[in-house]
Order: structure tokens, then C-alpha cells, then sequence
């Protein structure tokens, strides 16, 4: 079997050999060049093309260690068909410390973006072309917005059978069938038939441990799953996922100091006590109550609210209550492994 040409930001890479490539971005004002980080490596057997992106949304910054750890890992030594690892899409977020562009757009949602386009539309057409359309499938890294945390998740349309395949075989305890957003990375590769799995994990502008090695780990199954790297040796117990078809946010119904009870992970039913709200002086306002059983997934981390602030993410189950001891499976099987990380 022919492998098939790459070329990347005018560079050929060939079967085996790995490079790291400099895609030009357009300069700041100040002149300053900028460029996107792209890492490729190529087997020399046939396989899959594979991207891996991360700070799409440029203060999601657990998904660039992720990367870091995936492109040393011993594992994609003996590597069939090709990886495309970008540690940093949204270089001018990263920059800032700022989820957006310069020109305050989302590139989340600037899909599949123009040549000559806004600044976000530019970068997003850039990084689609060069990167995303010569792929076979991909992995896009999160984290929760800014003073929020999410527990670590796959989002990906799991009603196409070979992506919910990839999405048990990535081995994290919950699986959400979310809805596709215009203008997402998601949407547009989807549209080109391009399977993607999005992996939310962890807080922005934090390093979240629990979070990066969970990344690496399930990226690494999801590649042995597509035939990518060899199967080894199981490490740990295999995670049963559970698929939400649903979820929503729970809201402050007063403003004031929050003090939570419920956690990430932790499985409610209709009518428990999430956390209470009280006012600067400690005096009792309300109770924030949870509508519905299911998982927590999400939650808000500061202290503070205004009335109709979303406070905590729930996913609804069938059979929720076994979703905590898939968690803690996850944390014991992470801990088991954390000599072994370049696995």
C-alpha cells in the first residue's frame, strides 16, 4: 500500500520522518511575527492521519501539556500513518491569557473561516486547511471557561457508530452526545466527514494533573483503537462510559457567597442541596437545588454569583450513581500508571 503525500505549510514530510513546522499567522501591530506550532510525525507503515489540537481557545492551557506529553511518549514510537500534534491553535489567546482573538471573536465559532476574512476567520481558515482537512479524524483539547471546572469528558456526536467506537475506546466515565455549534471546529469537520471527539477536562489558565493524564492516556487508546499503535498491555481497569444524552445548568436563584456541597463527579437527585448562598454578613438566602438526577460534570469554582449565574453542569443518566465509581476507577488507574507516563 502507496503512503500518500504530506505537505504542511509548504514543507513534505515523508513516511518516517518527524518535523516541526512553523505555520505564519499574521503579525501583531508591533510587527512581531507569530506562527502556529505544528508537530508531524509520520510512520513508515500505512495508517490513519490523526490531529490533536489544543488552546483553540487561548486560556485553555491543559490541552498544550497534553500535547507536550503525547510527543514524548514512547508510545508513538512505532507509529502507523501519521500524527499532527498542535500544542497552540489560538497563539494570540495564549499570548494574552485571553480565550479570544485580538478581535474579541470566538475561532471556535469562525469555522471553516476565509482567506481573506476577519483576523479570526483568517487563522481559522488556515489551520483548517493546512492541518484539519488532510486529517482522517482528531482529538480538540478543552477545559471549562474561566473559574470553572469541568470533569474530564468526551463531547462528539454519538449517534455516527465509529464515533461513539472512539469515544468508549478514549476511557474517560462520562460521554455526552452534544449538539454541533455553526461555526465550530466540530461542525465544519463533520461536515468533510472528518471524525471528531472534543475532550473537556480541567479550568482555564490552570494545569489540572488528574486532567493532562487522562488526556494522554485516553488519546493514546483512542489511537491503538484506529489501529494507529500497537494494542500492549492493559494498564489498570477498563472504564465503562455512560452516555448522556442530555444536560443543563443549574443557576443561582440569588446573588451572593456561595458555599458548595456538591462536587465534580458526584452523582444528585431531584430535590438535593448542591450549595447554599448567603449574604456578606452570613445570613441564609437560598439554597441552590439540583432539578434533576444525574452528574455533576461542571461546575463554578469562586465563591461569588449574581442571580441567574449558571453554577453547576449536570448530565442526565439512566443509571448515574455508578458514574462515581467509573471516576474514582479513572484516579486509581492514573495513579497506577504515574511512573509510567511516557507509556
Amino acid at each position: 500500500m502507496t503512503i500518500a503525500p504530506l505537505e504542511i505549510g509548504g514543507k513534505k514530510i515523508a513516511p518516517g520522518e518527524t518535523k516541526k513546522i512553523a505555520l505564519d499567522m499574521p503579525p501583531l501591530y508591533t510587527a512581531t511575527s507569530m506562527n502556529i506550532p505544528v508537530f508531524v510525525k509520520r510512520g513508515k507503515r500505512p495508517g490513519p492521519t490523526m490531529f490533536v489540537s489544543a488552546a483553540l481557545h487561548g486560556d485553555e492551557l491543559n490541552g498544550i501539556e497534553i500535547v507536550s506529553r503525547l510527543i514524548k511518549s514512547k508510545a508513538i514510537n512505532n507509529l502507523k500513518g501519521t500524527l499532527i500534534a498542535v500544542p497552540m491553535v489560538n497563539v494570540y489567546g495564549v499570548l494574552n491569557q485571553s480565550r479570544y482573538l485580538p478581535d474579541r471573536r470566538d475561532l471556535n465559532r469562525s469555522f471553516p473561516g476565509s482567506r481573506s476574512g476577519s483576523l479570526a476567520g483568517r487563522l481559522a481558515y488556515l489551520f483548517y486547511k493546512e492541518v484539519v482537512s488532510k486529517c482522517d479524524f482528531g482529538i480538540d483539547l478543552h477545559t471549562g471557561a474561566i473559574h470553572r471546572s469541568n470533569l474530564p469528558q468526551v463531547r462528539a456526536n454519538l449517534d455516527d457508530p465509529e464515533v461513539l467506537a472512539m469515544a468508549k475506546a478514549f476511557g474517560v466515565p462520562v460521554l455526552l452526545n452534544a449538539d454541533l455549534r455553526d461555526g465550530s471546529l466540530r461542525a465544519t469537520a463533520g461536515e468533510d466527514g472528518i471524525k471528531i471527539l472534543l475532550y473537556e477536562a480541567g479550568q482555564a489558565l490552570r494545569y489540572d494533573e488528574f486532567s493532562i493524564r487522562a488526556g494522554v492516556k485516553g488519546i493514546l487508546n483512542t489511537m491503538r483503537h484506529m489501529g494507529m499503535l500497537s494494542q500492549g498491555r492493559s494498564k489498570g481497569v477498563n472504564i465503562t462510559p455512560f452516555i448522556a444524552r442530555a444536560s443543563g445548568w443549574v443557576r443561582a436563584p440569588e446573588s451572593g457567597f456561595i458555599t458548595h456541597s456538591a462536587q465534580l463527579g458526584d452523582h444528585v437527585v431531584k430535590g438535593d442541596k448542591l450549595a447554599v448562598i448567603a449574604d456578606s454578613f452570613g445570613t441564609f438566602k437560598a439554597n441552590i437545588i439540583s432539578p434533576a438526577e444525574g452528574v455533576v460534570i461542571g461546575k463554578q469554582n469562586i465563591p461569588l454569583t449574581q442571580e441567574g449565574e449558571a453554577i453547576y453542569h449536570i448530565a442526565y443518566f439512566k443509571a448515574p450513581d455508578t458514574v462515581a465509581e467509573q471516576v474514582e476507577l479513572l484516579q486509581d488507574n492514573l495513579v497506577s500508571t504515574e511512573s509510567t507516563l511516557v507509556l
